[in-house]
């Protein structure tokens, strides 16, 4: 296929291809198709429907392109447009929009913004799903929303302290620095959607909270909205000392990838019996993410279909082997 933007605008073609062609070596990557440059004319070859995708991507950017393209935006669009988009009625008039630092920040995939409502319209939700489908980070703009919107009065940050073996006694510091290290996801978060200088003045008025799940046992948090991240490293008692530890006018999100969880051999997952117990308890959400919800770089989704492809023959090849 070829697209060809006329009247000629260098100007506008240089920042639609960007620095040494990065964004147009971008669109190839995420979409799988090759795009060779003559001047204003673009040659694009590969898969019909991955080619007609990078076309339309094409001329979005183009018009874009008054001013130089961010990476993010670039990134970011690649997303929406690497997969098939799910039946939907998302439109722009009705998409749950969050009041964060970040202008119009919405869901990008159609389980994102089911995510996002869920969280709105219900006291506990729950988000499982692998790495970045946006879990920990639309839990924590879900949370300063409220807060900006004066839905609740407090934020408390959640986190087994408890990864790959270590465990929380044998970190130096005081108790928030021995958790500091395993609350770092949740902090860069906050920074990103409050700014460095508000997110700080919030942690010094303790209007933003670090609980270690540990240190849970005994509360009862009301008019706060609490996030449980991690949880997938959660023991069952823990999972359920902290779901009952919720109060008046509050919210609690709990997110997990139960495909890594770091528990002891043979311990079960708090997480994955919650599932199992809660799904049809009203008022609760699950909301299932899948790779084609990672809103990371676009080789991020390929990685990890790579390593269940393998994963997938490994154990095909284990049960012939048996």
């Amino acid at each position: 296929m070829q697209v060809k933007f006329t009247p000629t605008d260098n100007h506008r073609l240089a920042n639609l291809c960007g620095v040494l062609d990065e964004n147009l070596r971008q669109i190839e990557t995420a979409l799988n198709v090759n795009i060779a440059r003559r001047g204003e004319v673009f040659n694009l070859t590969g898969p019909d429907p991955q080619v007609e995708r990078a076309a339309l991507l094409l001329k979005d950017f183009y018009q874009r392109a008054r001013k130089p393209l961010d990476i993010d935006d670039i990134q970011l669009a690649l997303v929406e447009v690497a997969h098939k988009p799910e039946p939907s009625e998302e439109t722009e008039d009705n998409m749950p929009v969050l009041m964060t630092r970040r202008q119009g920040l919405h869901g990008r995939t159609a389980r994102q913004n089911q995510y996002i409502r869920q969280i709105q319209e219900h006291d506990i939700t729950f988000g499982i799903g692998p790495a970045g489908t946006g879990k920990t980070y639309l839990a924590v703009a879900g949370a300063v929303d409220a807060l900006e919107r004066d839905l609740v009065k407090r934020i408390v940050l959640v986190r087994p302290a408890v990864e790959a073996g270590e465990r929380l006694g044998f970190l130096p510091g005081d108790l928030v620095q021995k958790v500091d290290p395993y609350l770092r996801p949740l902090y860069d978060a906050l920074y990103d959607l409050m700014g460095f200088d508000k997110a700080t003045r919030a942690f010094e008025r303790q209007v933003i909270e670090i609980a270690p799940l540990a240190f849970m046992r005994g509360r009862t948090l009301n008019h706060a909205f609490i996030i449980l991240d991690e949880a997938q490293n959660s023991t069952p008692e823990q999972m359920k000392m902290f779901l009952t530890r919720i109060g008046f006018g509050s919210k609690a999100v709990v997110t997990g990838d139960i495909t890594q969880i770091d528990l002891a051999r043979g311990q079960k997952s708090g997480l994955v019996e919650a599932r199992q117990i809660l799904r049809d308890v009203r008022g609760i959400a699950f909301t299932e993410f899948r790779n084609d919800d990672v809103v990371r770089h676009p080789l991020v989704a390929r990685i990890i279909d790579a390593y269940d492809a393998w994963q997938q023959a490994s154990g095909a090849k284990d049960s012939h082997g048996d």
